[in-house]
């Protein structure tokens, strides 16, 4: 987020407003990326957006006020970026669209590795009015996941204990690999996760040959 130019500048202050509280939503999300989040400060968050310590509480009333409106506004910035890439691969297989939620999702964690960590490490930290968050973000995606999946089992289709657990298990397997510094490397785990997804649905064997195939 772009900071205003300095002196007057004729801008509303409904749009001055609006900046300012993107751009500490931007900071405190990168300062819980290098630092973690007990030694985030509103201190250190102003001086990342480059507001001001009184500005920063006509926006938020805390910096866990500031945490939420910074873990919402994430999540929705990846619901958006899975959706959008559903929707180019519209009509086309369901394997198709998953590949490319997933190719999706990991481009955006690889190139942004703060969001990355404020969607699916800082979350489990900051409480549990948070990681009640999490766990409906993680719940979020299993109707991206379901919507158009293969039936394959006689007489029923597939639970929904199983999109649950694909979903759930790849944000516990980012995660770990964001814990261990590997935020930026996420991409390389394509074909890993994607195998792992497609398996749940089209066994072992049809997963590895659609991988395979490109």
């Amino acid at each position: 987020m772009d900071r205003l130019p300095r002196g007057r500048h004729g801008l509303s202050p409904e749009f001055v407003a609006r900046n300012q509280r993107e751009r500490l939503i931007a900071g405190l999300t990168q300062a819980l990326y290098e630092v973690g989040y007990q030694k985030t400060t509103v201190s250190l968050i102003g001086r990342m957006a480059a507001v001001s310590k009184s500005d920063f509480y006509k926006h938020f009333e805390s910096k866990d006020d500031c945490f939420v409106a910074a873990y919402d506004a994430g999540i929705e910035r990846i619901r958006e970026q899975v959706l959008a890439a559903c929707e180019g691969a519209a009509g086309g297989e369901w394997s198709r669209r998953v590949r490319v939620a997933i190719a999706a999702l990991l481009d955006l964690f690889s190139h942004e590795p703060a969001l990355a960590s404020i969607a699916l490490v800082e979350g489990l930290r900051a409480g549990r009015g948070v990681y009640d968050r999490y766990q409906a973000a993680v719940e979020s995606f299993v109707g991206v996941l379901r919507n158009g999946a293969p039936q394959p089992r006689a007489g029923g289709g597939v639970p929904e204990t199983t999109d649950e657990a694909v979903v759930g298990g790849i944000a516990s397997l980012l995660g770990r690999r964001i814990l261990a510094g590997e935020a930026e490397r996420l991409s390389e785990l394509f074909p890993e996760i994607l195998e792992f997804t497609l398996a749940a649905y089209l066994g072992a064997e049809e997963a590895r040959r659609l991988v395979s195939a490109g």
